[in-house]
């Protein structure tokens, strides 16, 4: 088979990574990877929001399946037009794509198919936001309603800090179109897990848990990012909890999604939270998270291949994913400043001494290869250092010490990955 990743990050590389190792793969492309990327595939020079030249790529690479990476091209629709032209495509269409798209609609599903989730009210009007706050109180959160690259979410501790979150989105328009819709909800209290599975429309197939961090600085310390690292499984969710997360939030999900001529075929990706009352929906994510995808790939022991190709088929009924029954951790690599403003350019060393060993794999997030094959940091998240073991606490040994492997004084992690578990 000839196939194509979209993306250029972590995830697209842990995809690549588990895609490449596959007896059915005969030529891997990415478009647009990175440097990393470049020893598992051919890399394309296409944006992953570039629809009308991924899908021209495709016809003209007689491209057999696309494993849509992110969730940008997903809500613009590149599954459909894949679709279209008589490509398969892993990942769901732009209407299903609205669970992560649009909060409204997810919460909206909710309400339909009684999942249990955060109360919440939808606004568009400055005035009756803040009514609503002021009468509910502190602590809040307003999310905007569609995607803003992970900024869109303000975990309010004050009234105050919940209207300059209003005012952000509805009077100064910080998130564009996304923000002109604001979904305000109860705060959940409890702690949070990322639960996996893929669906082909019908059938649904359990994959695993996880837990990731999303505060910059140890001890859930700094601004929010788009994750500073995880692991897998999740020592909170046993097997009672893991029936009740698919009984509950996914199979309803899928079911309401059917019901409405809309069958999601791709991955879902509930974030929840552990409340007193049990698993509420914090929110829904189409796509591999990242850097889940990461510490998901390094404990699969089965061909990923088939499984992409029996959810875009229908056929999941058929597919048995094995797992290895160890834990994962990842622990997620930094430009100082991040994320915040930082420097580009800067040369990172050690990665061969890093990856040297069969239980750790150096994940690239945003890399390219600069002059004499120097590897570069190209952005803000730079590797995933990932490694496997027995249990969390050798996991999270292995990875820590491959971190202390690589050279690079412009970049920071975080030092408590797995710790508190």
């Amino acid at each position: 088979m000839r196939i194509l990743v979209v993306g250029s990050g972590g995830r697209e590389h842990a995809l690549c990574w588990s895609i490449a190792a596959s007896p059915l793969c005969d030529a891997l492309f990415c478009a647009p990877g990175n440097a990393g990327i470049a020893q598992e595939a051919t890399l394309v020079d296409i944006a992953a929001e570039d629809v009308d030249g991924l899908v021209a790529f495709a016809k003209r690479e007689s491209i057999d399946l696309v494993v849509v990476g992110p969730e940008a091209p997903l809500v613009l629709g590149l599954a459909d037009r894949l679709a279209e032209a008589g490509i398969k495509a892993f990942g769901p269409s732009q209407k299903a794509a609205e669970l992560e798209g649009s909060k409204a609609f997810m919460k909206a599903l909710c309400d339909a198919k009684d999942i249990p989730t955060a109360a919440y009210r939808t606004f568009t009007e400055v005035d009756a936001a803040k009514a609503y706050v002021r009468a509910k109180g502190a602590p809040i959160v307003i999310k905007a309603d569609g995607l803003a690259t992970g900024k869109g979410v303000t975990v309010a501790s004050t009234v105050e800090q919940a209207e300059a979150a209003i005012d952000q989105a509805l009077t100064d328009q910080v998130f564009g179109d996304a923000g002109s819709v604001l979904v305000i909800e109860e705060f959940l209290e409890g702690p949070e897990i990322s639960y996996f599975a893929l669906a082909d429309g019908k059938t649904i197939l359990p994959l695993a848990s996880a837990q990731d961090y999303k505060r910059a600085l140890d001890n859930d310390e700094g601004p929010n990012t788009g994750g500073m690292g995880a692991f897998s499984p999740s020592p909170l969710v046993d097997t009672d909890l893991e029936r009740r997360i698919l009984k509950d939030i996914i199979k309803p999900t899928v079911e309401g999604l059917a019901e409405q001529d809309v069958p999601f075929l791709g991955v879902l990706y509930a974030g929840l939270v552990l409340t007193a009352d049990g698993p509420k929906l914090l929110e829904y994510n189409v796509r591999f998270g990242d850097p889940e995808c990461q510490v998901l790939m390094m404990r699969l022991k089965s061909d990923l291949v088939p499984a992409l190709l029996a959810a875009c088929d229908g056929q999941l009924k058929k597919i048995d994913l094995r797992w290895y029954d160890d834990s994962a951790v990842c622990v997620v690599m930094a430009t100082n400043g991040y994320p915040g403003p930082y420097e580009k350019g800067s040369i990172i060393k050690g990665l061969s001494a890093a990856d040297g060993s069969d239980v750790v794999t150096v994940f690239h997030a945003a890399t390219r290869q600069g002059e004499d094959h120097r590897i570069e940091a190209h952005g803000g998240r730079v590797l995933g250092v990932t490694a496997h073991g027995d249990d969390l606490a050798t996991a999270r040994d292995l990875a820590y010490q491959a971190v202390d492997q690589i050279d690079w004084p412009e970049g920071y992690c975080r030092k408590d990955i797995a710790g508190s578990a």
